[in-house]
């Protein structure tokens, strides 16, 4: 499956279109050579959302720096109060 097709194209080959999808491709659907929409594996565009949630998530993304740059400290979960 080409990793670009028309609207036509997809509608005709739809099948093929999703088990592109379930095998990793990434299908951008045209309009008039203009992209319109992208077929993607559920599992993948789940991965992409919780990327980008996370990528929201200021508290999240400073514990990333921190943890990047050394400061991030390590105990063990028996330390931890019950």
């Amino acid at each position: 499956m080409k990793s670009t097709v028309s609207i036509s194209e997809g509608q005709n080959n739809f099948p093929a279109l999703i088990k592109a999808a379930e095998k990793g491709a990434v299908v951008t659907v045209t309009r008039h050579d203009e992209p319109v929409a992208c077929v993607i594996a559920y599992e993948r565009m789940s991965a992409v959302a919780e990327t980008l949630e996370i990528m929201g998530n200021a508290a999240a993304m400073q514990a990333v720096a921190n943890h990047k740059a050394g400061k991030t400290k390590f105990g063990r979960l028996d330390d931890i109060p019950e």
